[in-house]
């Protein structure tokens, strides 16, 4: 039996978007999915629990109002929400953002973009990924 597992989406760009929602489409990937614009929104989904748990967050760094790093930082803090598993997909190939993603505990860090081929690939490690994991309830 396949787990449910939440999937939180923090990405502002719509091309960025419906290629996730593509790539879980040829992965077969049916897990709930619900997609934020920025780090203000995912806060209110998380928080809001609009989102179920246990959750994954793919989250993207440069966005309005609250980018990525800032969204880690607010999330590591959350007594609730600091166990949250999150990998970055970004543009940004910056060492000191790598750097701050990676002191903030994500579980990976992804460079976009990717062709669709790779991006799907990407996507199905990520499948096998929460697959293969335990994670609490909450």
């Amino acid at each position: 039996m396949e787990k449910v597992i939440n999937i939180l989406l923090v990405e502002d760009d719509e091309v960025d978007v419906m290629n996730v929602k593509r790539a879980f489409k040829k992965n077969h990937i049916t897990n709930p999915l619900t997609v934020t614009h920025d780090g203000i929104e995912a806060l209110e989904a998380l928080r809001g629990k609009l989102v179920g748990y246990p959750c994954i967050v793919l989250l993207d760094l440069n966005m309005p109002r609250m980018g990525g790093i800032e969204f880690l930082k607010e999330i590591r803090s959350d007594e609730n929400l600091k166990k949250l598993t999150v990998f970055v997909m970004t543009t940004s190939n910056q060492d000191n953002d790598k750097v701050d993603a990676y002191n903030l505990n994500v579980a990976g860090y992804i460079l976009k973009p990717l062709s669709m081929e790779n991006f799907i690939a990407a996507v199905a490690t990520l499948k096998n990924y929460w697959q293969l994991c335990e994670f609490p309830e909450h």
